[in-house]
């Protein structure tokens, strides 16, 4: 199976909130990003563009009742780069979390201009 993007990860937040998460959820959250490597498109059930950030975007999870979002942004073309993730309580993306996931965001291209990556 050809892949059209590479995961990774920056830092300790998105494990820190798939290792929170039941079986049932992980294997939801493995399932979408499975998808977002392998669909050229992908649905925007499972993927959507942030409003008003420029180049962040949020991962889709719905489980049941449960509704979870991972943030992330594109680098480098088919590079995707996950951040925080969380359990929405409300319709609304909370601003907080939006705010959280764009800092690290920027944390993540300031240490890649440095020559790092986390």
């Amino acid at each position: 199976m050809e892949y059209k993007r590479e995961i990774i990860v920056h830092g300790d937040y998105f494990a820190e909130f798939y290792d929170k998460q039941v079986s049932s959820v992980r294997q939801k959250i493995n399932y979408v990003l499975n998808l977002l490597r392998v669909e050229e498109h992908i649905p925007s059930r499972f993927f959507r563009n942030i409003e008003n950030v420029r180049g962040l975007f949020e991962i889709r999870i719905e489980m049941e009742s449960n509704i979870f979002r991972i943030f992330c942004c594109f680098d480098e073309g088919k590079l995707v780069v996950l951040f925080n993730g969380f359990q929405k309580k409300t319709q609304k993306t909370p601003l907080k979390e939006i705010e959280k996931a764009t800092s690290i965001m920027k944390e993540y291209f300031d240490l890649k201009k440095k020559g790092n990556r986390l």
